[in-house]
């Protein structure tokens, strides 16, 4: 049972009202006929078809957990589909197309494994009807000191954690994205150490703002922003928000991150958002909310911390905030 609570920063609900969520769709035509014509135009028809050809879009939109509300208004929709971090496929801001063109998504298996019960293999459209749906709205922050607000859709992970039954010697969850660099020119780069793996403690995990997202703006995530599952983690650095999950690995030891690996003294395991805590590079005091020229301050666990503060009691605090 989910508890409403009220904070003294919220704006009424009519801020955080997306913008042409509901849209007419018109559905996928499938040709009758057979042959070599239809056979080569199959890729293309399959990345372009519509939110009814998704085995799960009658599941979006889900419906609003109003325990979680904003401070700020939405990112338009436009935006936040269109600036993207997604190194599998490339460095650049704008490398929004070329996942959307290339990430396939179906068929999507999911991992459950290490210290569990019993290692689960579930298909992705299959784990999303068993959890559910629902919308919660986040504000989403950028170790690059950018940020935006969206509607993710998804489930808790904490259920996800409860569907794997990990045994009580489990400390931590690793988290493994995909891995072909046929699909993925980026994971071509040798020098980066693929597949991208994140990693987050039981506690962390089975946190209540801890969410596995399966849409965005009431339809299924777009191939770019992590299609067909992710992370959000709205009190830590985007970058702890692992896209594209095909595992979830149960184990004792803590899980050495993707960009730990690639620059442990800038991108550490916790990366805890905090405006007092600079980046090597940059300051965290500010962030720039994209699709704007607007910078607002930034808020200590970007502004969760009545949730999550009890988390890191006793710890070194400078070590959890990079």
């Amino acid at each position: 049972m989910q508890i409403l609570r009220r904070r003294g920063w919220e704006l009424p609900e009519s801020e955080a009202t997306p913008e042409a969520v509901f849209r007419d769709r018109r559905r996928l035509i499938q040709a009758a006929a057979a042959g070599s014509i239809a056979a080569a135009a199959w890729p293309v028809a399959a990345r372009a078809a519509t939110p009814e050809a998704d085995p799960t879009a009658d599941l979006y939109p889900g419906p609003r957990n109003e325990a979680y509300t904003l401070d700020r208004p939405l990112t338009p929709e436009e935006v936040a589909t269109t600036y993207n971090n997604f190194y599998e496929f490339g460095s650049s801001k704008g490398i929004w197309k070329r996942a959307r063109d290339n990430l396939r998504i179906r068929p999507w298996t999911v991992h459950l494994d290490g210290d569990v019960e019993k290692p689960i293999e579930i298909g992705f459209d299959d784990l999303v009807r068993k959890m559910g749906v629902e919308e919660r709205l986040y504000r989403h922050r950028c170790v690059e000191a950018w940020a935006m607000a969206v509607p993710w859709s998804g489930f808790p992970m904490a259920k996800l954690v409860e569907f794997a039954k990990p045994l009580a010697k489990a400390k931590y969850v690793r988290m493994e994205t995909f891995n072909d660099p046929d699909m993925a020119s980026g994971q071509k780069e040798f020098w980066y150490p693929w597949p991208y793996v994140e990693g987050v403690t039981m506690e962390e995990a089975t946190n209540e703002l801890a969410f596995i997202v399966t849409g965005l703006y009431g339809k299924p995530v777009p191939a770019q922003n992590g299609a067909p599952l992710r992370l959000a983690l709205p009190w830590k650095y985007g970058f702890k928000s692992i896209k594209s999950i095909v595992r979830f690995t149960f184990t004792e030891k803590q899980p050495k991150s993707f960009w730990e690996k690639v620059q442990g003294r800038e991108y550490g395991f916790w990366a805890n958002v905090n405006p007092e805590v600079p980046h090597r590079r940059w300051s965290q005091a500010t962030e720039r909310m994209i699709g704007t020229d607007e910078r607002r301050k930034t808020l200590l666990y970007n502004g969760y911390g009545e949730f999550v503060a009890h988390l890191y009691e006793g710890m070194d605090r400078r070590k959890l905030f990079y």
